[in-house]
Formats: structure tokens, C-alpha cells, sequence
């Protein structure tokens, strides 16, 4: 099978990779139709590591799938071979502790797909488990379902957070992952939400949101635009979704008193944290890796009316462009959000 390779940093290839083994109990072989590049993605192209995972040796890329079931294995009740399907991209040991606990995103022996030395999807068929596979509604395309893996993280934060009816809500950060953690507040009660950036480009994709405003952090600092709407009160949940450090400086004065922080974002370096000013308020800190028990929600919230992933696609490639597409990536276009791989499919 040709597969999207990883040479090493700067230098990706779509050449032949050894054949998959056979389909084993609790399995399924799927067809990949279509895959998102993730910033991790072109991080490891450009860079060649993220923090602790280093690339040492040529590794298939992408981790965000759909696609359809070609095989089953035994003892698979919930998939059928033709069935349309989105997939968890993260294998963790069912006999960890944190499994057992139902925190298997932080299983230390997790296994993620493209992160070093784990291979990802970006190659016409994958085997994965069942357990980690999900069918797709019909009123969800195949495109849109490549994009659950990023919403997935979405709706682990605002779960965390325990957005209210009526709450608002504001969003530090309009990459991929702040558009769609304000589309899933939006979508799960919040009254308004609040979502800045350095890069105005960005706020397109949220126009069909009526109630989701742009903030042009070049122009107006989000916490003062949370405050005057609040009238000096501030808002009850903050996502910290953009990893930026100076996003940092004037976090804790954004969230009323009592509300909740969510950091969902990654810096690449340590972070001053103002315990004081956290504590003067007690405000509530959760944080996000990843996402746990959270396929099956986000892709009922992606069918429902109030959720349109589809107007986050800025492009599709075809697989024999896919150079074309990780060079895009890294260009890092603040009108891209979402840059796609069809993997197989017209």
C-alpha cells in the first residue's frame, strides 16, 4: 500500500509500506476515506518531535479517519462490513488503572496513532479495534466525520467545564480546536461565547454562529470585552485553546468569580501561573489531554442541527498531493482551518 511517510523532518514521501496483518477477535479492517492534518501532524513534519515524542525512524502520518469497514473479526456484534465509520485514533491497555478508572486518555501505554513510534492512517487501510471504532450517522459525510477526532476534544473540555444553560462563555484562541470548542458551547447551552484572536481571517468559519463573537485580540483584549458585556461580572467558563504564553497574562481576570478555566491548549514551554489571583476569585482549573468517553457525544452533537463541521473544510488534497498538502499546513494560512486528505473516493 502507498502511505503518506515521514522521512524524517522536512521530507515526506507517499511510497509502498509493508501490508497489514490479519484481522484478529474484536477487530475491523477499515477503508480510509478521508483524513485531517492535525497541527501535531505538521508539527512533527516541520519539526520532527512535540515535546517528549521524537521521530527516529520513518513514520506514517495522521491520526484524525473515517472511512468504511471492509472486514470484521470475531466476536464484533456492533459493525458490519459497508458500514460508515469514524475512528479513536488512541489504543489504550484495558487493564491499566487509568482505564479502569475511565481516564484511559492518560494511560501511559497508550497508543496513538502518528505519534512516535506508533504509525498512523494516512495509507489506504487501517485494522483498529472495534472497541474504538463508531459508526456514523447517514446524515453525517465521510469529510465530516474525519473531523470528530479534533471535535472529540471539543466536547471533553466543555464536559469538564459543566457548562450551565445561559452561561457565558469565552474562548481564548481560534484555531481548530477554539472554533470547535465554541461551537460545542454554543451548541450545549451556553447563551453566548466569546472567541478571540490575533488573526480576524479566522472568524469566517463562525459567521453561521449567531451565538459566537469575534474578538480582534490585535484591537480589544478578551477579558475586557467579557466584562463590559457582563457588566464588570466576567464569564463563567474560559477555554484556553490557543497554547500561546501571552494568552496567559491576562487569563485569570476573564472568568467571573467562582467560574472555571479550562486549558485545553498546549504551550511547548512552562507557563506562569497567578495562584493568587486564581485563588481571589476560586476559580475552578481543569485540564484537557486529549478526550476520554467522548466519541459517541460528539458525534451525536456534530448530527444535530445546531453543528455544521462541514464549513470548517478549507481544502481537500488528494492522497497523490499530499506533500502539497502538509507544505500548506505549515504555511499556517489564518484562513485554513481545517486542510483534509482523501484518502480513497472521488
Amino acid at each position: 500500500m502507498d502511505a503518506v511517510v515521514l522521512e524524517r523532518p522536512q521530507q515526506i514521501r507517499i511510497r509502498p509500506v509493508p501490508g497489514l496483518g490479519k484481522v484478529g477477535p474484536g477487530e475491523v479492517r477499515i477503508g480510509v476515506h478521508t483524513v485531517g492534518i492535525c497541527g501535531s501532524d505538521v508539527h512533527y513534519y516541520t519539526h520532527g518531535r512535540i515535546g517528549p515524542y521524537v521521530v527516529e525512524a520513518p513514520m506514517v502520518l495522521g491520526h484524525e479517519a473515517s472511512g468504511t469497514v471492509l472486514e470484521v473479526g470475531e466476536g464484533v456484534t456492533h459493525l458490519a462490513v459497508g458500514d460508515r465509520v469514524c475512528v479513536e485514533p488512541g489504543i489504550p491497555n484495558p487493564r491499566s488503572r487509568a482505564s479502569r478508572l475511565g481516564m484511559y486518555n492518560v494511560d501511559p501505554d497508550v497508543r496513538f496513532w502518528a505519534t512516535p513510534p506508533v504509525h498512523g492512517c494516512l495509507q489506504p487501510e487501517v485494522v483498529h479495534p472495534a472497541d474504538f471504532t463508531y459508526r456514523l450517522p447517514d446524515q453525517l459525510p465521510l469529510e465530516e466525520g474525519a473531523l470528530i477526532e479534533p471535535f472529540a476534544v471539543a466536547v471533553h473540555a466543555v464536559t469538564k467545564a459543566g457548562i450551565s444553560p445561559g452561561d457565558v462563555v469565552a474562548v481564548a484562541g481560534a484555531g481548530t480546536i477554539g472554533v470547535l470548542t465554541a461551537i460545542a458551547a454554543a451548541a450545549s447551552g451556553a447563551s453566548r461565547v466569546y472567541i478571540s484572536d490575533v488573526a480576524p481571517e479566522k472568524f469566517a468559519k463562525i459567521e453561521a454562529y449567531p451565538t459566537i463573537h469575534p474578538v480582534d485580540a490585535t484591537r480589544q483584549e478578551l477579558a475586557d470585552v467579557v466584562r463590559e458585556a457582563t457588566d464588570g461580572w466576567g464569564a463563567d467558563v474560559v477555554f484556553e485553546a490557543s497554547g500561546n504564553p501571552r494568552a496567559f497574562d491576562s487569563l485569570w481576570e476573564t472568568p467571573a468569580p467562582g467560574g472555571t478555566v479550562v486549558l485545553v491548549g498546549i504551550p511547548v514551554d512552562p507557563v506562569p501561573l497567578d495562584v493568587a489571583a486564581a485563588q481571589a476569585r476560586e476559580l475552578r482549573i481543569e485540564t484537557v489531554f486529549r478526550y476520554a468517553n467522548a466519541y459517541s457525544r460528539a458525534i451525536e452533537l456534530a448530527a444535530s442541527p445546531s453543528v455544521d463541521l462541514g464549513g470548517l473544510i478549507s481544502a481537500t488534497y488528494p492522497l497523490e498531493e499530499a506533500v502539497a498538502a502538509f507544505e500548506r499546513g505549515a504555511e499556517a494560512r489564518p484562513g485554513d482551518t481545517k486542510i483534509q486528505i482523501r484518502v480513497a473516493g472521488a
